[in-house]
């Protein structure tokens, strides 16, 4: 048997940080289909529920607290049972609010949504931390490479997800539900495959087995042991007090989230205002099919552009700097918000802006969260990934709880706006830290 862990000697490190890759790839390719189609029918629920654009964002406002509350939770979980347990619990839950997902629309019960959305917050909190499950084991020179191998993982299921509208509403009918409760079906399946993979494909944990080579390497232990120690996560928010590059990074990743909640969670209510006006219809009435696959399609290119690039834009921000990156992602923000502040009412207009919104929060989460990993000692580095994975979930919530009170009140060009403004402002923070280091 290997010294490390337990391994058997022909399986390397190396091969072990493979199939770690895989098995989160794969879990990311499931679970993204759930959580494609979520996106693409959460708000439109929200809105024919309680009769007001203004609450279009509470399902992705739900989503996104329970991705606040639960992140620290699942980072705690993942230092003291490993990562496979962490990640396995996140989606579990999130199973549980497909399940629930699938009876709101009979039910038309808003409560019901809200909580269903909550727990599938959960899991986009698991989707989250599993990025950085990926750089456990990374080579130092290939934490943003294999990162961004993980996150583009979730991209065939993520793009599938929204166009999974017409197959899922066909399925709800042969169950005996509204055509709305079909795309959850398939998500709840999508939840239970993920859960199986990582069951088989994390063993051994990639966090434990971290763990234990560090040990060895600092004191020499053997492998055998189980090491009791628990980093604090009072001492991951001390170390991200302390060190302004892992701030930068954090909070490059937590302003793209913002922006990018804020706005495409909004996207499906104006595609769906900019049809009825062309159609003389009324905004609030339930969605037809053909909008439904329209928005489907339109949030499946904007969910591409999130993740299909990613690993182009780790090799990027492995070679070209994590700072240039993060640059990088700002004026791509802002040539996203430029296109609807021009473009008006334009569809086209719309589609195109979200696609570059996707590349631009896929940029600054691949190079941010890299740098974020990077910045803290090894000590540190779980509870640095959890406590910015909460301020994630915090800026989800604010963006789309606000954006649905920006929308009713400015329109969707008022919150192109916003996003422009923010994309400068970080753009200038990023600068300026440039210019303290040299």
């Amino acid at each position: 048997m290997n010294t490390l862990s337990g391994l058997p000697p022909e399986i390397s490190q190396d091969q072990l940080q493979k199939r770690v890759i895989r098995s989160l790839s794969a879990s990311q390719l499931l679970s993204g289909i759930g959580n494609g189609a979520s996106l693409a029918v959460g708000s439109l629920l929200a809105v024919q529920i309680s009769g007001s654009e203004a609450f279009a964002g509470a399902a992705t406002l739900a989503i996104s607290v329970a991705g606040a509350l639960s992140a620290l939770p699942l980072a705690s979980l993942a230092l003291q049972r490993g990562r496979r347990r962490a990640l396995t619990t996140g989606y579990f839950l999130a199973a549980l609010g497909a399940l629930g997902m699938m009876f709101v629309p009979p039910t038309q019960s808003f409560p019901l949504l809200l909580v269903s959305a909550f727990l599938l917050g959960v899991g986009n909190a698991a989707n989250l931390q599993a990025r950085f499950a990926a750089t456990d084991l990374a080579a130092p020179q290939h934490r943003g490479r294999d990162l961004g191998l993980v996150v583009w993982a979730i991209t065939i299921g993520a793009v599938a997800g929204p166009n999974l509208i017409a197959p899922g509403a066909a399925i709800g009918r042969f169950l005996g539900l509204p055509d709305m409760s079909g795309p959850f079906v398939i998500s709840l399946v999508g939840m239970i495959a993920a859960i199986l993979v990582l069951n088989l494909g994390l063993r051994p944990d990639p966090l434990k087995f971290a763990q234990r080579l560090k040990q060895e390497q600092t004191d020499g232990v053997s492998s055998t042991e189980v090491l009791p120690r628990r980093s604090s996560l009072v001492e991951g928010v001390s170390a991200l007090r302390a060190l302004p590059q892992a701030r930068l990074g954090v909070g490059v990743v937590v302003f793209a989230h913002l922006t990018m909640v804020g706005i495409m969670s909004m996207t499906p209510v104006h595609v769906q205002h900019l049809s009825a006006q062309h159609s003389g219809g009324s905004a609030l009435a339930p969605a037809a099919m053909d909008t439904l696959v329209v928005i489907g399609f339109i949030i499946s290119l904007h969910i591409a552009g999130m993740f299909a690039l990613s690993p182009l834009f780790g090799m990027l921000a492995d070679r070209w700097g994590r700072q240039r990156s993060m640059v990088l992602a700002q004026a791509v923000f802002a040539a996203s918000a430029l296109c609807v502040i021009l473009g008006k009412n334009s569809q086209l207009a719309v589609t195109v802006s979200l696609v570059l919104l996707g590349l631009a929060w896929s940029i600054a989460t691949v190079s941010g969260s890299a740098y974020v990993s990077e910045s803290v000692t090894e000590e540190s580095r779980v509870p640095v990934q959890g406590m910015s994975d909460t301020l994630m979930g915090v800026a989800g919530a604010a963006g789309s709880g606000l954006a649905g009170l920006v929308l009713a009140t400015w329109g969707f060009e008022g919150l192109a706006w916003i996003g422009l403004a923010i994309a400068g402002a970080v753009a200038v923070w990023i600068l300026s830290n440039r210019s303290r280091a040299t």
